[in-house]
């Protein structure tokens, strides 16, 4: 049976119906390419067991393993690299408040990440209360993250800093002169102990073709895709920290 809605034309129906059948082809094909992320051969092992600093239960700064941060009973770990300093060439706003706001530009957070970690921290219970493990890395002091953390009220996403680590390089968190890239990355923990890389958001280095957003993680980036059923589309605009101030005027 055919679903219809109040008042609308024959023309919009039938166009919606042919959308349709282009929405059920993109299904298949999201399942297809999730099931050949899934079946992807082993990845390398990770060079060592990197060492992160992060705020422990009493609030003080601590270090953590990467071994670490697989709870028990569990073998996913997905790390986002936090652009944290934010790259040089982003002249987009800070903070306007806390101690984030005191910083130079170029040492504050990505408004990109920042709003990409706001949509991810209500689905972290889920997503580590159906298995996986969730963090993200910043290269940032651990002491000016976690006040940032303070000041933005996230409470469920686990926030590392890889200050002291050559992590982010290793896996293309940051290039040759230190500056950060938003990679994803996932690590799987085999049977035998042993962490490696199981996927990576790559497409990032890849150039989209013309017209296109570079979607590296654009299936797991809510506010877009729920820009993407609106009439309007994606805004040609890109995250803020904070909103309501036009472009321009300070």
């Amino acid at each position: 049976m055919g679903v219809t809605f109040p008042n609308e034309t024959p023309e919009y129906r039938a166009a919606r119906n042919k959308l349709l059948q282009r929405e059920v082809a993109l299904r298949r094909e999201i399942e297809a390419v999730a099931a050949e992320i899934r079946a992807l051969p082993p990845g390398g092992a990770v060079p060592e067991d990197y060492e992160f600093d992060h705020i422990d239960a009493k609030g003080a700064p601590a270090k953590v393993r990467l071994s670490e941060l697989f709870r028990p009973g569990t073998d996913s770990l997905i790390l986002y690299h936090y652009m944290f300093p934010r790259h040089r060439s982003d002249k987009r706003r800070g903070p306007s408040s806390g101690l984030m706001a005191e910083l130079p530009l170029e040492e504050g957070p990505c408004p990109s990440c920042t709003a990409l970690l706001d949509n991810w921290e209500g689905a972290v219970p889920h997503v580590e209360g159906l298995g996986a493990n969730i963090a993200a890395v910043a290269k940032a002091p651990i002491e000016r993250v976690a006040a940032f953390v303070a000041h933005r009220g996230w409470r469920n996403l686990k926030l590392l800093s890889a200050a002291n680590s050559s992590f982010k390089r290793d896996y293309h968190g940051e290039d040759e002169e230190g500056q950060q890239a938003p990679i994803l990355t996932v690590f799987h923990k085999g049977a035998d102990g042993v962490i490696r890389l199981s996927w990576a958001s790559e497409l990032l280095f890849l150039p989209p073709e013309p017209g296109q957003d570079p979607r590296h993680v654009g299936t797991v980036e809510p506010m877009w895709t729920l820009l993407d059923l609106t009439p309007a589309g994606r805004p040609d605009a890109n995250e803020q920290i904070e909103y309501g101030r036009p472009e321009g005027c300070e």
